[in-house]
């Protein structure tokens, strides 16, 4: 149950160490389809998830189709700039498997003519290419939790009163 974030062979070992961080943060599993652009001890992709490693829950995938063949049951949805719904048009239910392709061309399309119901899009302007990948899960994400009412999370926090000497006290 729950969120899954998976990646279809990342490239880029920051925007990989900032999903870790949004995945830590949301208690989501994170599953990394190889091959990788990178190494997982690469310096980059740690700092971008500094001190969250410990709250994640990471599992490696040998390829695309043994992910798919694993998961054949899963409500897998196909982040894509191809499909004609929205991340928002869905209702996801209570376990989702967000799916996201590489940084530099995205899911091979072989792979989301057999899910068309299953291709979503985030909304931008037509002469932009795409967002960023870290982005891009940040919205999905959200949206996900968003639906779920944000249920397991910390949705409220503290303002801390800062006492400023006032400017008669200053001089």
């Amino acid at each position: 149950m729950g969120l899954h974030i998976v990646l279809f062979e990342p490239e880029i070992p920051q925007n990989t160490g900032n999903i870790a961080r949004t995945c830590a943060a949301l208690g989501a599993t994170l599953h990394l389809v190889h091959p990788l652009g990178f190494t997982i001890t690469d310096r980059q992709l740690k700092r971008a998830g500094l001190d969250y490693w410990h709250m994640l829950d990471i599992r490696h995938h040998d390829s695309i189709a043994a992910f798919l063949d694993a998961h054949t049951d899963a409500p897998l949805w196909f982040f894509t700039t191809k499909a004609k719904h929205t991340y928002a048009d869905v209702t996801y239910g209570d376990t989702a498997y967000l799916v996201f392709g590489r940084e530099s061309a995205g899911i091979d399309e072989s792979i989301l003519v057999e899910y068309p119901s299953r291709c979503i899009r985030i909304p931008m302007r037509h002469e932009a290419r795409s967002l960023n990948l870290s982005n891009s899960v940040a919205v999905g994400a959200y949206e996900f939790e968003r639906q779920q009412q944000f249920s397991g999370l910390s949705a409220e926090g503290d303002l801390h009163r800062l006492v400023w000497p006032s400017a008669t006290q200053a001089q």
